[in-house]
């Protein structure tokens, strides 16, 4: 397992598709923290807001871990959007028969850090 360094928050089980997450993951990803937090603040969709939650608390742990530390020094360095588990819920069809209903879950995963550690 490779070693991250840098600031995490996790969010599992959040009962969105990954695909839907993913869209708006794109646009955030690799921004800094300010700008990346503005830009989810003023999206309409569901995913924003857990999006949203998720890179705030990665930021409060950055903050509070490291006193040297402000807002804008931080940025987005890893945002994966992963598929969790399924929950599978019958749908009745005509005739008797049915088919299944997947609701699919995600699990977030956010890394922030310094600016300064940006040029690789």
């Amino acid at each position: 397992m490779e070693e991250k360094t840098g600031y995490s928050a996790r969010a599992r089980h959040v009962t969105i598709a990954p695909t839907k997450l993913r869209r708006i993951a794109d646009n955030v990803r690799r921004k800094p923290y300010v700008e990346a937090v503005a830009l989810l603040d003023t999206l309409p969709h569901k995913g924003a807001r857990y999006l949203n939650k998720v890179i705030r608390s990665a930021a409060a742990n950055a903050l509070a871990l490291n006193n040297a530390l402000d807002e804008e020094m931080l940025y987005i360095k890893d945002l994966r959007i992963d598929e969790g588990p399924r929950m599978k819920r019958l749908w009745p069809r005509a005739r008797g028969r049915r088919d299944i209903l997947l609701k699919r879950m995600s699990h977030i995963s956010v890394v922030v850090d310094e600016i300064a550690g940006m040029e690789e």
